[in-house]
């Protein structure tokens, strides 16, 4: 049974831990709000430029012209999964569920006799990945310097994307990250970036314009800019989907230290009510002794 002054350290240590977890949490909201401002402000304008290329792809068809990152290779035999976690712990389980989202993607891939390359941006994730998939990762992103995730960060790696797509390192790439709904619930989202990928019910915006120059023309062009744009709204949900995680994370663990602080309090208080009445009972059989 622990003594009152191993009680008394433990209840004052759990008091700073609560400190801590609820300052973390007004910061984790604090940076929540200009996240979600951000993912939710970056939406319109990624779902109009992909209805414009998906339009344009409708138009081009299975053209011969048609450019590479439309077409694909020819191919579905290497695939390249960009993996997007956070750069911090202490975010629940943030990360778990995208990195178990890749370790199904990875199994039913290898069961198909497909070739896996991992790319991860963010280093929670690369550390639980490179425990089982090191031999698979061919490239890292480190933003943990970056203060303020913008599209020049989206664009350096969408470049790397590229050149590697350029250099025939891969045939399918996807990109793995948290979609943000609410505080409470990030959704684990794939999404396929190349050969580009569009929904069915593209709105026919190339039926509505005439496009100069032709539309093999502007694709080739605004096709690398798509990878870059879904990469940077992808970015933007996970921050957003992480300061979620986090200020959650944070909550919960506040409220546990408060419930262990009264937990203590309880056992220090009998604890003392014991010592106190043995000290008592001691002294009453002396007295009576003498």
């Amino acid at each position: 049974m622990p003594n009152l002054k191993d009680l008394k350290n433990r209840i004052s240590s759990v008091k700073s831990t609560r400190k801590i977890t609820k300052a973390m949490q007004m910061v984790a909201a604090a940076k929540l709000r200009r996240a979600q401002e951000a993912a939710e402000a970056s939406r319109p304008y990624a779902e109009r430029m992909l209805a414009v290329m998906g339009g344009l792809a409708a138009s081009v068809g299975g053209s011969d012209s048609a450019p590479r990152l439309l077409t694909g290779t020819g191919a579905e035999d290497t695939h390249l999964l960009v993996v997007m976690t956070s750069e911090r712990g202490l975010c629940g389980g943030f990360n778990s569920t995208i990195v178990r989202k890749v370790r199904g993607q990875i199994a039913e891939l290898q069961g198909a006799g497909k070739t896996v390359k991992l790319l991860t941006v963010g280093k929670k994730g690369r550390e639980q990945l490179r425990r089982d998939y090191g031999d698979l990762m061919v490239a890292h992103v480190d933003l943990s310097e970056v203060k303020r995730i913008g599209y020049a960060n989206a664009a350096e790696i969408a470049g790397d994307i590229l050149k590697r797509f350029d250099a025939g390192e891969f045939d399918v790439a996807t990109i793995f990250f948290n979609r943000f709904e609410s505080v409470i619930t990030q959704i684990p989202t794939a999404t396929q970036i190349i050969p580009a990928v569009f929904e069915d019910d593209a709105d026919g915006t190339s039926t509505l314009y005439d496009y100069e120059p032709s539309e093999e023309a502007i694709l080739e062009d605004l096709l690398p800019r798509g990878v870059a744009t879904q990469i940077f709204a992808a970015l933007l949900e996970n921050g957003a989907s992480e300061q979620g995680a986090r200020m959650s994370a944070m909550d919960n663990a506040t409220r546990n230290a408060g419930e262990m602080i009264e937990d203590l309090t309880i056992q220090f208080n009998r604890t003392r009510q014991a010592v106190i009445t043995n000290e008592l009972i001691e002294i009453i059989s002396g007295a009576e002794a003498l």
